[in-house]
């Protein structure tokens, strides 16, 4: 009785966990309907300044020794009038980039910048507070955001400001390039993952009129926006997001340009990006607990409600997929209740999840890279699988923003590298390490166990679908446990020459 009853219960779970991935595959398809019916539909400027306005370029800088030199020369390589740009270097620094910010801010003044260096003792709100700090005494009417690890294109005010002569534009967001995409097998399907948030989801929000996020960089922001938003606040992980949504119900229009991009370096090491996913992801869920009432207390259009919803909910999938991995577990009852669970659960768990996320990343690969979109296509199993491995990192995010657990705002570490020949063994800055790669190595020893039983009895539809589980698993443990690297000394990837050229 008690063995039917614990059966009963674990159907009802795993049957409530289906129901919940496949919601979020059925909104990927959403997601891929929007962007198809708009991708013609790209954005153009209402009009053109006259006289063009005065821009502020906050630089927030936090322990960046190896990338500010490459960032600061890029910003003063912009295409537009030195007397209308101000740069503030907001280094809250604790290390040797004090000292490379203050040569390079003092460089920058003898060539005729107005360069304003802002450095902080009390980090209080961390990102946020910086720019909060910053805006104090910024004397831009605009303001473009820009993080260590990005290099301004020298054309990205002279195609992002005149926007702003329709009143109504509160924020411009380019889109993200990688500098280092080939680097490695981790960027290059890191690159994949961000080119399907970026390509799809912003355009797809943008131009269908629902709501879309600021990605914390790479923009720029109408400074009376920011005010009359509510100004940066660090209540949440995600600064950048939770002023977007505040900024939206304020009545604001945001632009997303997909055709201006603004090149980044991806994190190499899988600490550090794991570090980087559980800040979006916990930040993002704060932000959902935080903001959603209002929404749905407004007076949006449902579709605006419903779709912002879904886009501060998505990150629960993740702990919808750790749980379909404790579910999981090999049938004890035969060969033929092994056919019914692949016909009943596999087959629908393939259909509404992974083809989904299959049809996004194929769709947002082609948009990119049309005659090589097929090549790229060759890493889908890995980006399925890596996602599938992330599953406990962030599903931790979720459960820690669900129970109020108080952290710090953790920065990527960034070492400057642009080329295969670089490492960053050598390097000072360490991604914090935890306990969580155990957990991640015992899934994959189960799960090596799940395929084993699987291909003994006969159970080979769900194979493949079992080895993204095991692979997954597997790299993330090791890659988080034993990083390697070819050897490289970091002293020759800084720059010893002047910061502008």
């Amino acid at each position: 009785m008690q063995g039917s009853l614990g059966y009963v219960i674990w159907t009802a779970c795993y049957l409530a966990v289906l129901i919940g991935l496949s919601a979020y595959g059925v909104h990927r398809y959403f997601i891929i309907y929007l962007f198809l019916k708009h991708r013609k539909h790209g954005p153009a400027p209402a009009g053109r300044f006259e006289q063009l306005p005065k821009v502020t370029v906050q630089l927030p800088i936090f322990n960046e020794i190896y990338v500010v030199e490459r960032l600061l020369r890029s910003v003063s390589e912009i295409d537009y009038p030195r007397e209308l740009l101000q740069i503030q270097i907001l280094d809250d620094s604790t290390d040797d980039t004090r000292e490379v910010t203050a040569a390079c801010a003092a460089e920058l003044r003898q060539r005729g910048y107005d360069v304003q260096l802002i450095h902080r003792v009390d980090r209080t709100g961390f990102k946020a507070g910086a720019l909060a700090v910053g805006l104090e005494s910024a004397d831009g009417e605009f303001v473009c955001i820009l993080d260590a690890d990005f290099v301004a294109p020298r054309d990205l005010l002279q195609r992002t400001i005149h926007f702003f002569t329709d009143p109504k534009v509160g924020m411009i967001q380019t889109r993200w390039g990688h500098l280092n995409r080939g680097y490695s097998l981790l960027t290059r399907v890191q690159a994949m993952f961000l080119d399907g948030h970026l390509v799809l989801e912003q355009t797809a929000r943008s131009r269908s009129g629902r709501f879309f996020n600021f990605n914390g960089t790479a923009g720029l922001w109408r400074r009376s926006c920011i005010e009359e938003a509510g100004g940066w606040q660090h209540d949440t992980l995600c600064e950048d997001l939770d002023l977007s949504y505040r900024a939206q119900l304020a009545g604001w229009k945001f632009i997303f340009l997909s055709d201006v991009v603004t090149p980044a370096e991806l994190p190499v090491d899988m600490n550090g990006f794991k570090s980087q996913q559980h800040r979006w992801t916990k930040g993002s869920i704060q932000t959902c607990k935080k903001l959603l009432p209002s929404i749905w207390r407004s007076q949006l259009p449902f579709a605006i409600k419903a779709e912002a919803t879904g886009h501060l909910v998505s990150n629960f999938a993740y702990l919808l997929l750790a749980c379909l991995c404790v579910l999981l577990h090999p049938s004890t009852g035969g060969p033929q209740s092994g056919w019914v669970r692949t016909l009943l659960i596999d087959i629908p768990i393939f259909l509404t999840a992974s083809v989904s996320v299959a049809a996004f990343y194929v769709c947002a690969q082609r948009e990119l890279h049309p005659r090589t979109w097929v090549k790229q296509m060759l890493l889908l199993p890995c980006l399925l699988a890596l996602g599938i491995g992330l599953s406990l990192n962030n599903a931790r995010a979720v459960l820690e923003a669900i129970f109020n657990h108080k952290s710090d705002f953790t920065r990527t570490p960034k070492y400057g590298i642009e080329r295969k020949s670089q490492s960053w063994r050598s390097c000072k800055y360490r991604a914090l390490k935890s306990t969580l790669p155990i957990a991640e190595l015992g899934f994959a020893i189960y799960f090596s166990y799940f395929v084993w039983f699987a291909l003994t009895n006969g159970q080979f539809l769900s194979v493949p679908f079992l080895l993204l589980f095991q692979g997954g698993f597997f790299y993330v443990a090791l890659s988080s446990l034993l990083p390697w690297s070819p050897k490289f000394s970091f002293g020759a990837s800084r720059s010893a020459e002047p910061i502008i050229a």
